[in-house]
């Protein structure tokens, strides 16, 4: 399939980038090999690679658990953060723009350094991992005064074969109307890139935001691993 940026140059952006103005989310495809996919899951045991995990249902956040990887990032991992990057940003600053807000370095490093600039130095990619009942309430990953306002999960269990259930579920809080759910099945190695918290939707009296939480539905019966890479550091 080639290296991790090359794949990630392929992809159709121009259909990614109608799909998240549009609806607020896109899919690319299986985008990282089986082998890919199972040395994430197989290093998810790995206490050392890891910088805290969190038990989910502790802090009434769902039923499951997850990790934050800690620096240095696993070299898959880093390269999916730095090759996407690049190409989120200028959406990212175009939506911003219509916003009114502050646009977004073109690369990821410099945006990073912005994060330091406000005590953000800790690393969020994630690996989360669910069991038969457990489930993610509706949510958004935001860790201080900046965020990236566009972030991805990678599915790394097989539908159907690791795992049943498990949507991952996005929710558009629509200014004076009901809100609108949508629930996304993604194949093994299929990223779903969605917004993290608003994006600019016009309106008759000009641009609004659109405020998205996404969350995931309960799994029904195996065990689902899954990636997320978020932009913007924690404190």
């Amino acid at each position: 399939m080639g290296t991790i940026a090359g794949r990630v140059e392929r992809l159709d952006w121009a259909a990614l980038e109608q799909s998240l103005d549009a609806f607020g989310y896109a899919t690319t495809g299986p985008l990282l090999t089986g082998a890919e996919c199972e040395t994430l899951v197989e290093l998810y045991q790995d206490e050392a690679r890891f910088r805290s995990r969190v038990d989910m249902a502790r802090y009434g956040f769902g039923s499951g658990e997850y990790k934050y990887l800690s620096r240095p990032l696993p070299e898959l991992v880093e390269e999916l953060r730095t090759s996407f990057y690049p190409c989120l940003a200028p959406i990212a600053s175009r939506w911003a723009e219509a916003l009114g807000d502050p646009t977004y370095p073109p690369e990821l490093a410099d945006f990073l350094e912005v994060c330091a600039q406000h005590g953000q130095t800790r690393p969020t990619p994630l690996i989360l991992k669910y069991e038969a009942g457990d489930y993610n309430c509706l949510h958004q990953d935001l860790y201080g005064d900046v965020a990236f306002p566009i972030q991805m999960t990678f599915a790394l269990s097989r539908r159907g074969e690791d795992y049943t259930g498990g949507e991952f579920l996005l929710l558009e809080q629509r200014p004076r109307a009901q809100s609108r759910g949508q629930a996304v099945t993604l194949e093994q190695g299929e990223a779903v890139i969605f917004t993290t918290r608003y994006r600019p939707v016009r309106g008759s009296r000009g641009w609004y935001r659109m405020n998205l939480r996404h969350g995931v539905s309960r799994l029904l019966s195996g065990r689902r691993f899954t990636l997320g890479i978020i932009f913007h550091d924690a404190r």
